[in-house]
């Protein structure tokens, strides 16, 4: 297998950078700042704070389409109503797609690719209406995954947060045991929580809530975002997560997990210190895909 990893660094918000695996821990670098959108200011914007600027690369995430090519999907701005897409058949040299745009939007954070069971193509997006976020999903009306090519952003149901909570962000979705993991950051509790559905859309139902899995340590947990889920091939699944840090936001660290067994529900390893990139990448994602011969 070859594990692509797309990730933003403590270095940069404007530039994403690619790295590479076989093992799915041990990443090489493939390239630095391989991809930059063309409204990005990297001198005017900061490193890794918030920031107004528009034009960054926030959580990068990319999977190969039917026609071969990579499609990246992107973080635009803190404070924004886009998200950013490009495309590449190397992974390497990215051609700028175009900004799709929710209009009434406050944020749109972390977009991440989903195809589901049926092959469809999805991508899920945290939207903050002007009180809170929730996932949302957009679907793709044609192969060309072009601007006009998307249905309206359907919200995902079983993700109305209770009263006084900030909601739900940094979705990613994965497929087991037929049915579909939605992985979650809680927003007000910083838990990754998993909820459960026959459906993309939903209704899912939170099957596990608050730090179950200890991946923010004992007790209620230490914060942790930017969850990445990918199958290993002995049939466990590991996950990758940002321990940002919000006081020192360029000396964060990145962990990994493991399932004990095949199920997501179940059991999870200790979390260990991504070899070679903790404390350099953030938000990354990984696409595993058959090794190219």
């Amino acid at each position: 297998m070859r594990y692509t990893m797309t990730a933003f660094t403590n270095r940069s918000q404007t530039d994403m950078w690619v790295f590479e695996s076989t093992d799915a821990t041990n990443f090489s670098l493939v390239a630095a700042a391989a991809y930059r959108p063309p409204q990005a200011d990297p001198a005017a914007t900061p490193a890794a704070a918030v920031t107004d600027m528009k034009g960054l690369c926030r959580d990068p995430n990319i999977f190969r389409h039917v026609d071969g090519a990579y499609y990246l999907t992107y973080t635009t701005a803190w404070d924004g109503d886009a998200i950013g897409f490009a495309r590449s058949v190397d992974r390497v040299d990215w051609t700028f797609l175009y900004e799709y745009t929710f209009p009434g939007a406050e944020h749109a954070w972390a977009p991440e690719w989903f195809v589901d069971a049926e092959g469809a193509v999805h991508v899920v997006v945290s939207i903050h209406d002007g009180a809170v976020f929730r996932p949302h999903l957009l679907t793709a009306t044609d192969p060309s995954l072009s601007e006009r090519q998307w249905t309206a952003p359907t919200p995902l149901l079983g993700f109305t947060p209770e009263a006084d909570t900030l909601g739900y962000i940094d979705t990613t979705i994965v497929f087991a045991r037929g049915r579909y993991h939605a992985f979650v950051k809680n927003e007000s509790t910083k838990n990754i929580e998993v909820a459960v559905s026959d459906d993309p859309v939903g209704p899912y139902r939170f099957e596990r809530t608050g730090n179950w899995a200890q991946w923010g340590g004992t007790g209620a947990g230490e914060p942790r975002e930017g969850q990445c889920v990918v199958p290993l091939p002995d049939g466990r699944w590991r996950i990758y997560l940002d321990a940002y840090n919000l006081d020192d936001p360029e000396h964060g660290r990145y962990l990994y997990s493991d399932t004990v067994t095949d199920d997501l529900l179940g059991e999870w390893t200790i979390p260990r210190d991504l070899p070679g990139l903790s404390g350099l990448v953030r938000h990354l994602t990984v696409l595993p895909e058959p090794t190219p011969l």
